[in-house]
């Protein structure tokens, strides 16, 4: 018999994450105390909830921005969501100007894979395949697309490790902002500014 979850487990649970103390006090207790494993409970949950409101319609949002202390370089994100009671919620806000922040330092090119361009997709093979030329055939397909996607996932942003906590991606800080907030939530487009050097 497991030990009983103690207040402190769920504070620390819910500082790490953000979400709701019934729902951490649940997933402690699933996962037997084990902290990390109610993490992962947490994430599964997460996924699970942004999968159920994928239908519903954005109606809200915000923009923020974040310039770096040097003044030569920052990015601007649009973070939807469905109503102006999380719009305005100083949380979603600090979500954004993180993402902002993490746009900032990791320069992506792309917000999802299917935003990736054909003659980018082209160009990239190009490159791997004179790469992979003198591979065993029966692995050429295998390493290729090993390269490609790895290639590619570091310019996707939804895809990369957020620069506070490599533990998870973008997308994985927005499911867990769903799960939150409990509202469809998705970053809309982004740009990064940087001085031009001479």
């Amino acid at each position: 018999m497991s030990s009983p979850i103690t207040t402190e487990q769920v504070k620390a649970l819910r500082d790490q994450t953000g979400i709701s103390i019934m729902q951490c006090k649940k997933a402690l207790e699933e996962a037997g105390g084990d902290i990390e494993k109610a993490l992962v409970i947490l994430r599964k949950k997460s996924g699970e909830l942004v999968a159920k409101k994928s239908d519903r319609t954005f109606g809200a949002g915000t923009v923020q921005a974040y310039i770096h202390a040097t003044g030569t370089v920052g990015a601007i994100i649009e973070l939807d969501c469905e109503t102006d009671f999380v719009a305005d919620n100083e949380g979603f806000k600090t979500l954004a100007r993180d993402i902002a922040m993490h746009v900032t330092a990791t320069n992506p090119k792309f917000l999802n894979k299917t935003d990736i361009h054909e003659a980018d997709m082209k160009s990239a093979r190009e490159v791997f395949e004179a790469e992979v030329k003198d591979k065993p055939a029966a692995m050429k397909d295998k390493i290729l697309k090993g390269k490609l996607d790895t290639y590619f996932a570091e310019m996707v942003l939804s895809n990369q490790p957020f620069i506070k906590n490599q533990d998870i991606t973008i997308q994985g800080l927005v499911d867990a902002a769903v799960q939150k907030f409990g509202e469809k939530i998705a970053v809309a487009r982004f740009k990064r500014f940087k001085v031009l050097e001479n």
